[in-house]
C-alpha cells in the first residue's frame, strides 16, 4: 500500500534520499511498519527482471538507484551528452563556488539558506569542482574551487569573465532603495 509512495517520495528526492525516520513522518506511519514497506519493495525491485532500479540503504537513509547491470548503457548515455543539464540548485552551488572561491560547504548552505551536499556530489562527479585543501577552523572542512573543465564547460577563460557582482545588493537593501520596509 505505501510502496508506491515511498517510491514517489524517493524519486524526487533523488541523490539526497530520504532518512527513515523522515519517510515515517511523511508517511504517516510507525517504524516498525516503514521497515516491512522498505523490505518487500526492495524484494520487489531486485527480483524484477523489467527494473533498472533499486531500493539502497546507507545508514538510515533510503534512496533509489540504478542497477548495475545498467552501468555500461548509462557510461553510454553520459558520454553522448545527454545528461550535462545542471540542475537550478547545482547552477546555484556552481556560481557560489566560482565568486566565492575558496569555500566550505557550510559556507555554501549559509549563502543559500538550504543543504547544498548533493549539488556539491554532482558537481564533484562532473569535475566541475574539486576539493581543495581544509579551512582551518574546527572540523577542517573541504574548501571548493572550480576546475578546468568548469572552464571548458562553460566556454571561458578566466573567472574574469563572469559577470561582475559588487554592485549587486541583497534582496533587503533593494527593498529600502525602492522605498519599500
Amino acid at each position: 500500500m505505501y510502496q508506491a509512495k515511498i517510491m514517489a517520495l524517493l524519486f524526487v528526492a533523488g541523490d539526497q534520499g530520504i532518512k527513515e525516520h523522515d519517510l515515517a513522518d511523511l508517511l504517516e506511519i510507525d517504524g516498525a511498519a516503514l521497515r516491512q514497506n522498505l523490505e518487500q519493495l526492495k524484494v520487489k525491485l531486485i527480483t524484477d527482471g523489467e527494473s533498472g532500479i533499486q531500493l539502497v540503504q546507507y545508514n538510515s537513509t533510503y534512496k533509489l538507484v540504478t542497477k548495475n547491470e545498467n552501468s555500461e548503457l548509462l557510461t553510454k548515455y553520459f558520454k553522448a551528452g545527454l545528461g550535462t543539464k545542471l540542475s537550478q540548485a547545482a547552477l546555484e552551488v556552481l556560481s557560489i563556488i566560482a565568486y566565492r572561491q575558496p569555500i566550505t560547504r557550510i559556507e555554501i548552505d549559509e549563502i543559500r539558506g538550504v543543504q547544498s551536499s548533493g549539488s556539491i556530489n554532482t558537481l564533484l562527479v562532473r569535475k566541475l569542482i574539486k576539493e581543495n585543501g581544509k579551512k582551518n577552523v574546527p572540523g577542517h572542512p573541504n574548501l571548493y574551487v572550480v576546475t578546468d573543465e568548469f572552464f571548458d564547460y562553460f566556454g571561458i577563460k578566466s573567472l574574469k569573465e563572469l559577470p561582475k557582482i559588487e554592485n549587486f545588493k541583497d534582496a533587503s537593501e533593494i527593498g529600502e532603495i525602492n522605498g519599500e520596509s
